[in-house]
């Protein structure tokens, strides 16, 4: 199946006009971190603003099950992510290397520590005042990266901890529109368990913001004898 806005042109015309999105509820979320990013692959991310709301349909995802070496919870519980104890549904958003906001959706039941990367958004609404905020016109690059895509979305740390299934501002939503063929890979620019196939992504989709192939982890080179 095709993107319901496959290209840069479908997109600006669908921005102008208004889309039917449904508030997805708590119960119908997959309570297992990787059933729910692949589920959320075609959702909408949705964020109400004084200016006009802006809306992006999820396009790639990772996962960072429990016990993910990968994950910021793999140490155990700290100030910085205690909003990842919290129910399915809710968000958990980290600054990344003093540069990005990220927006995470929490993915397992509470107590239980784990979360789902949204990575890519293909745009929906209010395209021109995500480009406000991004001050850029390159639609393909407007969304494509977690860091891009809080910053037009306008997703920061004030959000940590939201419900995203509850009557907020921004929120999970659904769509009628099929979703296309899902591919995995590893994740990108991770080094603990990098061969995890736990990144997930619509095929067809140009705003995904990775390889658009399966991506098998690299074989380990061997190591090398020290010369005596």
């Amino acid at each position: 199946m095709a993107s319901p806005f496959p290209s840069p042109g479908t997109a600006r015309k669908a921005s102008q006009q208004r889309i039917t999105i449904r508030r997805i509820r708590r119960p119908e979320l997959p309570v297992d971190t990787v059933a729910l990013s692949r589920f959320l692959i075609g959702k909408v991310v949705v964020h109400d603003l004084p200016a006009g709301r802006v809306s992006g349909r999820i396009v790639e995802t990772e996962a960072y099950p429990p016990g993910d070496p990968a994950g910021h919870h793999f140490r155990g519980p700290t100030p910085r992510i205690r909003s990842m104890y919290l129910a399915p549904g809710h968000a958990y958003v980290f600054f990344n290397y003093g540069a990005h906001f990220m927006l995470n959706v929490v993915s397992e039941r509470p107590e239980t520590a784990a979360a789902i990367l949204i990575r890519a958004l293909e745009p929906l609404e209010g395209i021109e005042i995500m480009q406000r905020h991004r001050k850029t016109t390159e639609l393909l690059d407007l969304t494509r990266g977690p860091g891009r895509l809080a910053k037009a979305l306008q997703i920061d740390r004030r959000h940590d901890g939201v419900d995203l299934c509850a009557e907020e501002k921004l929120w999970l939503g659904a769509i009628d529109h099929p979703v296309g063929r899902i591919g995995k890979s590893v994740r990108i620019g991770i080094t603990r368990a990098a061969d995890k196939l736990l990144r997930f992504f619509e095929r067809s989709n140009p705003f995904v913001s990775g390889p658009r192939r399966l991506l098998q982890p690299s074989p380990k080179q061997p190591k090398r004898r020290r010369a005596a």
